[in-house]
């Protein structure tokens, strides 16, 4: 792709991505279309084996952004970062196309892997601000990650992800359109959990109650 069809793919998708934007120029500022610019032309240095100068352009787009792609990351068509400020991006981690980043978020290691060490995030996945997915696993198409969430696991297509750990909800494996990609509304199991327990501690003191009264009465009676 040619240096003016990339500048106007990039200028598209952060256009298309945030309501904010009421012109093309407006675009030119933003993190997200500078850091991925500069990314583009590391990514090429690095895979020429100029590893030095690949980590120049991607250190220096990092302290203009406040976003850090490694160079060797493999990243599709159609990323965004909205607001990124905090956003990391790890060497081996690779991205399909039209992923949807907010700021603070992390796609890492452990620590404790070699080779490939960072997560695969498969098309259409939407991680919501501050959450951390870590490791060598892979988040499946059309998912969504929580705020806040700690993934450590695979997560499988058309899933929704909340929680510390993350946990894992299944949205009934129905695709999810990115432009419904509600990132506030998000599946809570353990509120859910808790609701249930309440209701089965409302069912077993109506029933508790009830025997209450035939005991009472039975007293009566015997009386």
């Amino acid at each position: 792709m040619g240096i003016i069809k990339r500048i106007k793919n990039e200028i598209a998708i952060v256009k298309e991505r945030d309501p904010a934007i009421h012109n093309s120029m407006e675009v030119l500022l933003y993190p997200s279309f500078k850091v991925m610019l500069h990314y583009r032309l590391a990514h090429k240095l690095y895979n020429r084996k100029m590893y030095f100068l690949a980590r120049y352009i991607s250190q220096r787009a990092a302290r203009k952004t406040g976003i850090e792609i490694h160079p060797g990351a493999t990243i599709g068509e159609g990323l965004f970062i909205d607001h990124g400020n905090g956003v990391i991006i790890g060497e081996t981690t690779i991205i399909g196309n039209n992923v949807t980043l907010y700021q603070g978020v992390t796609l890492g290691g452990t620590g404790k892997e070699h080779g490939k060490r960072h997560p695969t995030i498969c098309d259409n996945v939407m991680i919501s601000a501050g959450a951390k997915v870590l490791g060598s696993f892979t988040v499946g198409e059309n998912s969504k990650i929580g705020a806040g969430s700690v993934v450590l696991e695979e997560v499988p297509p058309n899933c929704t992800v909340v929680g510390v750990p993350g946990r894992i909800v299944k949205r009934d494996n129905i695709a999810i359109p990115r432009d419904t990609m509600d990132q506030v509304h998000l599946p809570d199991p353990v509120k859910e959990d808790i609701n249930r327990l309440q209701s089965a501690n409302v069912q077993l003191l109506e029933k508790l109650e009830a025997l209450e009264a035939q005991m009472a009465e039975l007293k009566k009676n015997v009386k």
